[in-house]
């Protein structure tokens, strides 16, 4: 089972993959009555959006570092760590640039 292995890599992956399934939980949270389509040309318009986005896609990293750290995987939730400080990094950034 993946959540055995512990493998730096594999926390790079997984840390890439799970704010992708955050993301889209944002989306049937809060658009679910529009498209796909639709929801990103309204992110193209409401860029502020965007960082609300991307915060609430971190809550997914921020679990399964925490199932990771707990089971004693450290290379792994490392990995997870790394990619959610990029981006941590990318929201805070978004949030300066295009403000609240």
């Amino acid at each position: 089972m993946i959540f055995k292995k512990d493998n730096l890599k594999l926390g790079l992956v997984l840390g890439l993959l799970a704010p992708l399934v955050g993301m889209t939980g944002f989306y049937y949270w809060k658009f679910k009555a529009i498209s796909f389509i639709e929801f990103f040309q309204f992110l193209a318009l409401e860029k502020r959006l965007i960082t609300n986005m991307v915060t609430f896609s971190l809550l997914a990293n921020a679990i399964i570092f925490t199932i990771y750290v707990n089971s004693g995987k450290d290379n792994t939730a490392k990995g997870i760590f790394i990619v959610t400080c990029a981006y941590a990094v990318a929201a805070i950034t978004l949030k300066l640039c295009y403000g609240s």
